[in-house]
């Protein structure tokens, strides 16, 4: 029996997939990298846009096309598994508390309608993160916020953590396994621990004592998720330099239109603060949500300029079936929105590259890839770097003392 699995979305999906992955390879199926070549396509979804569905519908008409015998799991299965299924679009579908029964619906070879819960906490550990030069972590699952553009915790339900231990147990063996970088990856990261009387903070204290670790990187967090915890570990080495904190916006008008937890000015103190530590930091910023009118747009420029920001994933709104946003009246053109966009950019590369300048330290790079004549990783500030070597660099962890410093990434020699 082959199977292709195809992930859609984020870490946490390429994490989930990894699960499955091992879960088919107990049961002796086989798992191929050519989806021609399959019996059946595995399909971990991701719904967080209309796009995405599109994306997911467009790949399950394919397959069918291909007389494929099409699965689907992960975010849009919740979402819109059943009716894929009833319109027999699909084989089958399972949601993500029943990834462990995969070798069941597999076998059994009937069609299936598997939705599962969303209370399950992750149990399953994996050995290994082979296909990846960085391993991902999943910590917890879900999300209790409740933003007014996103559908993710009605498809990924409240926040569980995974047992601490087996976090510890899973790094344990993935390092053993020869990876030097994990991610911390999960629905909201900062929310770990709430559960169990733990933090995040507390977790990443017990994880930085693993031999053999070299770095850790975190996903998305949010500002409040920040506390004394968090802080006592801001100056290990083993803490990556830059942190990725989650802002949507910089006009506090908009951020009370979004449901946002965060104020917008405490956010700024937040971030000086960083950055005198010596942090490199992202954020997200969502472009022409309903209610941006050209004042709101302008205060939200001036606050953001004050923001020492290096990193930003910056997108125009687009309106997600089933969330209150989507019945907002959108205030700005397609035009005047790729304008915003470009202008918060603009901005941003002139600050990373300002921060690199200014932050002339030795880097340490884990090589991911050769792409050409370079190699190609990521410095401990999150900046890219292409290296230029005779030596087999793949999956090595390098300091590299010596660089040039481009428009939109460094170059070295080794």
């Amino acid at each position: 029996m082959k199977i292709y699995i195809k992930t859609f979305g984020c870490r946490t999906n390429i994490y989930d997939s990894e699960l499955i992955m091992a879960q088919i390879a107990r049961f002796g199926g086989e798992i191929c990298k050519d989806e021609n070549l399959a019996d059946f396509v595995i399909i971990n979804s991701c719904t967080v846009t209309n796009g995405a569905d599109s994306d997911v519908r467009n790949f399950i008409y394919r397959m069918n096309r291909a007389g494929k015998k099409v699965i689907i799991t992960g975010c849009a299965a919740l979402n819109k598994g059943k009716e894929f299924f009833e319109r027999g679009e699909i084989f089958g579908v399972f949601g993500m508390s029943n990834k462990n029964r995969i070798a069941e619906f597999l076998n059994k070879g009937e069609r299936f309608c598997e939705l599962g819960n969303l209370n399950f906490k992750e149990n399953a550990l994996l050995n290994d993160f082979k296909s990846h030069t960085k391993a991902f972590i999943k910590i917890q699952e879900g999300c209790d916020f409740n933003c007014s553009y996103c559908i993710i915790p009605s498809v990924r339900g409240k926040s569980r953590s995974v047992d601490e231990n087996l976090i510890i147990e899973e790094v344990k063996k993935i390092i053993a396994g020869n990876h030097t970088e994990i991610v911390l990856t999960g629905t909201n990261i900062g929310s770990y621990g709430k559960d169990n009387g733990s933090s995040l903070g507390e977790l990443l204290q017990k994880l930085g004592k693993i031999s053999g670790l070299k770095r850790i990187r975190l996903g998305s967090i949010e500002p409040s998720q920040i506390d004394e915890k968090f802080r006592e570990i801001l100056d290990e080495p083993w803490l990556e330099k830059h942190l990725h904190i989650a802002l949507q916006h910089t006009s506090q008008k908009m951020l009370t239109i979004m449901r946002r937890r965060n104020k917008a000015l405490k956010d700024l103190k937040l971030f000086n603060e960083l950055a005198e530590r010596g942090f490199a930091l992202g954020t997200d910023f969502i472009v022409a949500h309903p209610g941006e009118t050209d004042e709101i747009w302008s205060e939200a420029l001036t606050n953001f300029k004050k923001f020492p920001l290096t990193h930003l994933h910056a997108f125009i709104f687009s309106p997600r079936d089933g969330t209150h946003s989507a019945g907002l009246k959108i205030e700005t053109n397609g035009i005047e929105a790729k304008k915003r966009l470009k202008t918060l950019q603009s901005i941003i590369r002139e600050n990373n590259l300002k921060f690199r300048k200014s932050h002339y330290n030795n880097l340490f790079v884990l090589v991911e890839r050769k792409n050409g004549e370079f190699y190609e990783g990521y410095d401990q500030f999150y900046n890219k770097i292409f290296i230029k070597s005779s030596h087999e660099l793949n999956r090595k962890f390098l300091e590299i003392e010596k660089y040039e410093i481009g428009n939109e990434a460094n170059f070295a020699e080794f």
